[in-house]
């Protein structure tokens, strides 16, 4: 009975082999197709001097790149993308860590406040946007009538000023922190349910021993729910950090690079130059430039992700 069963096992080998490949090969395919495709035509783009009206791409190495460097509305995408993904970072951080705290407790429509806090991910990124310009319109916006009815704006030494609107989106100041508090709003229901998973993984026992031996909350927080809780901290920043660095659609929606290219970010920039301009090779190294920042602070923040666990 043994010689056969090890025969049978044997023979499974290759059958087995052969059925993990063919169930692979979609997955595989799927990711060369949307992925490794674009990704390849991006770097060829990036080096030659290619445009959708022209014809043979012509080969020009570091050119791109070169002229990037010496471009101020480049630069200033590079500023805007760095200072929209770390201020949504600690915004969303903080902001999700305090909302997740809360719904920890218990109160009376406990149910309906976490449908409100999950509606803005949940409903189509266009749709909330469309909303927004809305909000923020230069003359019907609600936001600026509920202001001139508090007194803060309209009327002569009034904080905001004596103009009836603020003009969100016309502003340079103002359309930067427009825009990074409409990031706020679309990320921050996902980081407040994974740190509301977190927040559930940590032991009943161990937070019960804690209030028997009288630790105040503080104590608490820093000592125990904080140092738990690293590693899915670390999940969400991994999370809003790629959703905010490669992300356009605020911008296009919202600003479109505007006031005089003042909220323009590297993703919005690099499709306006190359699919909206027709430069395809500009707008392959405007984009390049977002692969290694992605790629290396990704590699490290799962890297710092696997560090914790292990220490836990």
């Amino acid at each position: 009975m043994s010689a056969p069963s090890a025969q049978s096992r044997a023979g499974s080998g290759p059958n087995q082999t052969l059925l993990a490949v063919l169930m692979l090969a979609p997955a595989v395919v799927f990711i060369v197709a949307l992925v490794g495709v674009p990704f390849g035509l991006a770097v060829y783009y990036s080096v030659h001097d290619v445009t959708t009206g022209g014809t043979t791409p012509r080969w020009v190495g570091l050119g791109n790149f070169a002229d990037l460097l010496s471009d101020r509305t480049f630069l200033t995408a590079l500023r805007n993308t760095v200072l929209f993904t770390f201020s949504t970072l600690v915004v969303v951080l903080i902001l999700s860590t305090i909302q997740a705290e809360l719904l920890m407790r218990n109160f009376r429509g406990k149910w309906l406040v976490r449908f409100l806090l999950l509606l803005p991910w949940t409903a189509p990124a266009a749709l909330g946007l469309i909303g927004w310009l809305w909000m923020l319109d230069s003359v019907f916006s609600p936001i600026d009538w509920v202001l001139r009815q508090v007194g803060l704006l309209g009327r002569p030494g009034a904080a905001l000023g004596a103009l009836p609107n603020l003009y969100w989106l016309g502003d340079r100041t103002l359309a930067i922190v427009s825009v990074i508090l409409v990031n706020v709003w679309r990320l921050l229901p996902l980081a407040t349910v994974i740190v509301l998973a977190g927040l559930n993984s940590i032991p009943r026992d161990v937070v019960e021993q804690s209030r028997i031996d009288r630790a105040g909350y503080m104590r608490r927080l820093f000592d125990i729910t904080l140092p738990m809780l690293s590693p899915i901290l670390l999940v969400a920043i991994l999370f809003t950090f790629v959703f905010t660095f490669g992300d356009m659609i605020n911008i296009f929606i919202l600003t479109r690079g505007g006031p005089a290219n003042s909220t323009q970010v590297l993703p919005s920039l690099a499709f306006f130059t190359g699919i909206l301009g027709g430069n395809l090779g500009k707008g392959a190294a405007i984009a390049m430039f977002l692969f290694p920042v992605l790629a290396g602070i990704s590699a490290l923040l799962l890297r710092l992700i696997r560090r914790s666990e292990v220490t836990i």
